[in-house]
């Protein structure tokens, strides 16, 4: 049995859940429901309870039966407990964790230590103040989230295919996940790399990419925007029975 211990000045959980089929209706009704156990946790300052696309990036065909829960706690809270199935209980609160036992929804969680970041969620800097780089070089993690125009939703989504096939085929690419708070508008990529090189070298020098970085500051496409990158710290579950990060930490 391993153990998570963090006392990093900022703790940062990503849960995603699957559902089975025919519990679909629960999933979405929990979206609702767990609003108010989370909002009543003290120990937790920001949380996003967020969709899935089918596919690991940006996405406007939406995952049913897979969800996500972000959570940020506060500055010193600490993490102490086994690596299994109860951790989740902890970090969420019972009735979250008897919910999803109830639903035998299967789980991932990743614990995240924010490295450097900027822009802004909700007007807000959700991961504090965080210079926008820094020298860790391993294991990454990359949250890319974006509020996008209205009126440039066409050319958004014009755009979002090439560079996601990009980002799959990339060396030193491990997975991805396409999450959102509301379809079509307000839409994120975590993104998970060998290497933090490895992730600049997709970032900044591959094609497809490089041109929609250059639109998006050109015509203006979002309206909010947000790079952040985090340390690993370790992970329990699996999501469609595999551990993305089985070895690699």
């Amino acid at each position: 049995m391993g153990y998570i211990a963090c006392t990093f000045p900022m703790t940062v959980t990503l849960t995603m859940i699957r559902y089975r089929k025919r519990f679909i209706p629960f999933a979405l009704l929990a979206m609702a429901l767990f609003r108010f156990p989370l909002w009543m946790n003290k120990k937790i300052q920001f949380f996003k309870l967020l969709g899935s696309g089918r596919n690991g990036s940006f996405d406007k065909n939406p995952d049913w039966q897979q969800w996500g829960i972000l959570t940020v706690r506060m500055a010193g809270e600490p993490l102490h407990f086994p690596v299994q199935e109860n951790s989740l209980e902890a970090l969420y609160g019972s009735f979250i964790y008897k919910w999803l036992r109830l639903f035998h929804c299967e789980t991932w969680t990743v614990f995240l230590e924010p490295l450097e970041s900027h822009g802004l969620w909700d007007g807000r800097k959700v991961f504090g103040e965080l210079p926008p780089r820094s020298g860790y070089e391993g294991l990454i993690a990359v949250l890319t989230r974006a509020t996008i125009r209205i009126s440039r939703l066409g050319r958004f989504w014009s755009h979002v295919d090439a560079a996601a096939h990009e980002m799959s085929s990339a060396t030193g690419f491990i997975s991805s996940l396409g999450i959102g708070e509301i379809p079509w508008i307000k839409q994120a990529t975590f993104s998970i790399w060998q290497s933090t090189e490895d992730m600049k070298k997709f970032a900044y020098g591959m094609k497809d990419h490089q041109e929609v970085i250059r639109l998006t500051r050109k015509e203006k496409w979002y309206r909010e925007d947000m790079f952040t990158r985090f340390r690993i710290t370790g992970c329990q579950g699996t999501l469609k029975g595999v551990n993305p990060l089985a070895g690699k930490l």
